[in-house]
């Protein structure tokens, strides 16, 4: 995905160490994350960690995960969340939770496969519901809680063969906003951030799938439909959602709630 005309943004070590991690502001915390073994999940994780908080590292990919929690003394929770009697399962007494485990299909509504369609619907909205119905009982006990829903401009936007996913993230979008008034009174704070393309496997992976469905290049699909609609042409690196939901769990944005955060360089700009 790397292109002479992206600028870079640098590596996660320095931004992160650079940012509010290093105050260590979530010593005694616990956070959930899923989706953590890459991407976007992982750099919330090490973010996470790096600020103090004992994280629970969520992901399918056994290893990748226990690769990750080793690297940041964090623990490993092997689950598909694609069964709810996995999700049923995941630790209850996370005082954060941030929703970012996803996947994608790409194919206009109508050879869209149902069972597809119906099991992003499982990953992305109803295993967050659940989540979220197991922790909320301890973050409210504790007067305290903070839930960054990793949504997307497509919780905001609409774009053609992604049916299944704009709908989800759209239905997650919703769910956030109903914690938020629901947790206000227990000092729970739920906000979804919104990125655009982000350089991360899911990304990646979309190429070919893109590259076919617009009938246009593998070498083409970069600039004439991922950074199509940006203002500014590059990809969001995943440290850069880690550390906008970092803040969202500082003190500082404590009446910060129900809110839909853009990091997509622009997009919704037009």
């Amino acid at each position: 995905m790397d292109s002479a005309k992206t600028p870079q943004h640098p590596g996660p070590g320095a931004a992160v160490a650079a940012g509010p991690a290093s105050t260590r502001f979530l010593a005694g915390r616990k956070a959930l994350v899923t989706g953590a073994a890459s991407g976007i999940g992982r750099a919330c994780a090490e973010g996470f960690a790096a600020a103090g908080a004992e994280v629970y590292v969520v992901d399918r990919a056994a290893e990748a995960a226990k690769e990750v929690a080793g690297a940041i003394g964090g623990i490993a929770v092997v689950a598909d969340l694609s069964e709810a009697e996995a999700v049923d399962a995941l630790p209850d007494d996370a005082d954060i939770v941030v929703n970012n485990a996803g996947l994608q299909h790409i194919a206009p509504v109508h050879e869209f496969p149902p069972d597809r369609f119906t099991l992003i619907q499982r990953v992305m909205v109803e295993a967050p519901f659940r989540i979220l119905r197991r922790t909320l009982p301890h973050m409210y006990a504790g007067a305290w809680g903070r839930v960054v829903n990793i949504s997307s401009v497509h919780g905001l936007r609409a774009s053609a063969y992604k049916s299944a996913y704009v709908t989800a993230k759209h239905a997650l979008e919703g769910l956030s906003k109903v914690v938020a008034l629901e947790g206000a009174a227990h000092g729970v704070t739920s906000n979804c951030l919104n990125p655009g393309y982000v350089r991360t496997p899911l990304v990646e992976r979309q190429i070919a799938d893109q590259a076919r469905a617009h009938g246009i290049p593998a070498a083409d699909v970069l600039d004439q439909v991922f950074l199509e609609r940006t203002a500014i042409k590059r990809l969001i690196e995943p440290v850069e959602v880690a550390e906008a939901a970092l803040w969202l769990c500082a003190e500082r944005s404590a009446c910060l709630t129900g809110s839909s955060i853009p990091l997509d360089g622009g997009w919704t700009a037009h």
